[in-house]
């Protein structure tokens, strides 16, 4: 039975990552597919027939277009996403909100190798997601220190984080981030809602996360990701 607490799992590269994007072929079709639907999105036309018309032209499988997705946004967005985004420094002294499986699950994605895309308003987006219920892997208990030392680093006040109250095991997570803040003494607090999405886009606050509908309603937000990635992230990003 699966268990939160299992130290087996792994959000690594699907087996077909490498060939989807990492071939020079795969990473020319999905960049000329990803300046389509940007061009379309700017246009004002619908994102899932948009989506399906690009990816039906440059032949994408279902997982190519679920990236094309991730990483195509309207002109407008990019603006608008560019105007809000936050330096390290506007952290300081600052209480931060961050969109906890959003997250939690990119970078545990990213540590073991899985791939992440790079989209075209900066923000880093993975492939897995949350189908209802979260699992614990090997890198959680390590990318939850990672977050915490960093921003203490920048000398953040409170930090939130936000986790969907109908995942589950949201209340396991919650246990497992109040035991982590315990022994290293950040100043965390964690709350579960229905709804965080509208939680972040209400909020006063800074806030951490790659969701677009959250990016486009939040007053400010930090790509935490672009700062904590490094050389051993699996990375697909569009050709310039």
């Amino acid at each position: 039975m699966d268990d939160i607490n299992s130290t087996s799992r792994n959000r690594g590269k699907s087996p077909n990552d490498d060939f989807l994007f990492g071939s020079p072929k795969s990473r020319l079709v999905i960049s000329e597919a990803v300046k389509d639907l940007n061009y379309l999105l700017t246009r004002v036309y619908g994102a899932r027939p948009a989506v399906s018309l690009c990816g039906n032209r440059y032949r994408l499988n279902a997982r190519q277009k679920k990236a094309l997705r991730g990483m195509s946004v309207s002109q407008e967005d990019i603006l608008e996403r560019v105007n809000k985004q936050c330096n390290p420094i506007n952290l300081t002294n600052k209480k931060v909100d961050i969109d906890g499986f959003n997250l939690l699950i990119l970078l545990e994605t990213a540590y073991f190798g899985g791939c992440i895309l790079k989209g075209s308003d900066g923000a880093y987006r993975d492939l897995s997601g949350v189908h209802g219920s979260y699992k614990q892997v090997k890198k959680t208990k390590e990318v939850l220190n990672i977050v915490g030392q960093y921003l203490v680093s920048l000398n953040t006040d409170l930090v939130t984080r936000y986790f969907d109250t109908p995942v589950s095991n949201s209340g396991r997570i919650k246990t497992l981030l109040f035991e982590v803040a315990k022994e290293t003494g950040f100043n965390w607090n964690i709350e579960l809602v229905y709804n965080p999405d509208k939680a972040l886009a209400d909020s006063d606050h800074i806030v951490i996360s790659s969701d677009a509908f959250v990016l486009n309603e939040c007053k400010f937000w930090f790509n935490l990701a672009k700062h904590l990635r490094t050389k051993d992230w699996t990375v697909f990003e569009t050709l310039n």
